[in-house]
């Protein structure tokens, strides 16, 4: 980055006013001897255009599929940038519209894309925060932003602990040291200003939780699992947390696999190593009560639990005769609940007598163009509310709970691979756990296509495991 080109575009904000030295009352609330505002530039095009440049410059040197500036004074930047880059833009609202296409996010993406964040002022980076959540329950990969001015209060910190990397073009101790050195500002004014830094260098992010507590406020990601497992309203997460606890394995391996030899053989080899094991019995034509009581034998050997991937989504008195075909032999179901509450009504009376029995939620899945609508979510999230005692939480992509009790499961997991051609996309263990919030990571062809299936399982095991120890200590 040229520092004259930066001096020079300093000093002209200061003259037209982009920088303030007085008494202000910030968004936050807080009294600040010094006000940046950035919506001026958006008056001078060719100031405009520097200031954009400075913030490419400082960019990490990688290939972005997106950029995506802050509402609102970040969106004029992003939109340079994109005219200059020759980058697609994505637009991000702070409210959706109720009418068109009420979107979010404005543009055209493929989940598993990378997008930059721009940003103006960082202060303590709810802004870039809200972003960043937002794109993230896109699936789309959004772990780096840069910002023009870093007030230095405790934002890039704040950023860091979500997993954000966030680069400034100039802080505010760099930017009174250029003001200083051309004579625009006296040695009282800095001094005011940096006593204020000091006694200002930490904030809070306020997320959609009711308060703003220390970043971040998900109780469901900062909470080891043994608490979690303390506060479980279902039985069956507390067993389940049980089993990840002493195991240290927060992975579920989806057996893949097209006969039942296939799936006992490999439920003995992977079992050391996992907390769940998924299955599609409607895909293994041999599948009967012998196989599921072999399986069952299997699971209580090895201490894992069976998870049968059935995704129930019909009325509740076709649903209740489903289940006892299909269901009733595993612990845990899926389902799809856009029936509304009978499907789940009916499970809970077939299983009235089996509180070892629960329930997960399909909110969002890993294919490419898969329904992740903020609507079927908050349905999913009131109809977990209604049926405590029946759902253990949810598949998804990203972290659609903060709910302690409930547990985020996230398949499309893998160490090499980033897709299929059936429009299956992947994302590594530690992404999924660490920034996308998993509790337990779904691995498939990963593991089943393996030469070792359990050497490829204890790997996954110990990555997923990992990422979540990490997440705990990071946040």
């Amino acid at each position: 980055m040229e520092k004259d080109k930066l001096e020079e575009c300093i000093l002209q904000m200061h003259e037209i006013g982009v920088l303030k030295f007085g008494d202000f009352t910030l968004k936050s609330g807080m009294q600040s001897p010094v006000y940046f505002d950035m919506r001026i530039v958006t008056s001078y095009p060719k100031l405009l255009k520097v200031v954009s440049e400075l913030l490419w410059c400082v960019a990490p040197r990688k290939a972005y599929d997106h950029i995506c500036g802050v509402a609102y004074t970040g969106i004029p930047l992003a939109t340079v940038i994109s005219q200059l880059q020759d980058m697609p833009m994505l637009v991000r609202r702070k409210e959706s519209k109720n009418y068109g296409t009420k979107q979010l996010v404005e543009g055209v993406y493929r989940a598993g894309q990378s997008c930059l964040i721009v940003e103006d002022v960082l202060v303590s980076g709810t802004s870039v925060y809200e972003t960043v959540e937002t794109l993230r329950n896109l699936q789309l990969n959004a772990s780096d932003a840069v910002v023009f001015l870093d007030r230095q209060q405790g934002g890039a910190c704040n950023l860091h602990t979500l997993g954000v990397n966030i680069t400034p073009v100039v802080t505010l101790d760099q930017m009174l040291e250029v003001l200083k050195r051309h004579g625009r500002i006296q040695d009282t004014m800095i001094a005011e200003v940096q006593q204020f830094i000091r006694k200002n260098n930490v904030t809070k992010i306020r997320t959609k939780c009711e308060e703003a507590v220390s970043v971040p406020a998900n109780e469901r990601l900062i909470k080891t699992f043994e608490l979690r497992a303390d506060a479980a309203v279902h039985p069956l997460v507390r067993s389940l947390l049980g089993i990840v606890t002493s195991k240290r394995s927060n992975l579920c391996v989806s057996a893949d696999v097209s006969s039942c030899t296939e799936l006992l053989t490999l439920a003995q080899q992977v079992g050391p190593h996992i907390c769940l094991l998924k299955t599609h019995v409607d895909t293994l034509p041999d599948f009967s009560d012998s196989v599921a009581q072999q399986l069952r034998s299997v699971a209580q050997q090895h201490n894992f639990l069976l998870f049968e991937d059935s995704k129930f989504v019909d009325i509740g008195a076709t649903v209740a005769r489903q289940w006892e075909r299909r269901g009733a032999w595993a612990d845990i179901v899926t389902v799809v609940p856009i029936a509304g509450d009978g499907l789940l009504t009916a499970i809970a009376q077939a299983a009235l007598d089996n509180s070892k029995k629960g329930v997960i939620l399909v909110a969002e899945m890993s294919s490419d163009g898969a329904l992740r609508s903020a609507e079927y979510q908050e349905m999913c999230r009131a109809a977990a509310k209604r049926f405590p005692h029946l759902v253990m939480g949810f598949v998804s992509q990203s972290s659609i709970s903060q709910s302690p009790w409930l547990l985020q499961l996230s398949p499309g997991v893998s160490v090499s691979a980033s897709g299929d051609a059936l429009g299956q996309r992947y994302v590594s263990p530690e992404c999924s756990v660490g920034e996308r919030g998993a509790d337990v990571i779904i691995v498939g062809r990963g593991v089943t296509t393996s030469s070792d299936p359990a050497a490829a399982a204890a790997n996954y095991q110990q990555l997923a495991y990992s990422a979540y120890l990490e997440r705990v200590k990071r946040l």
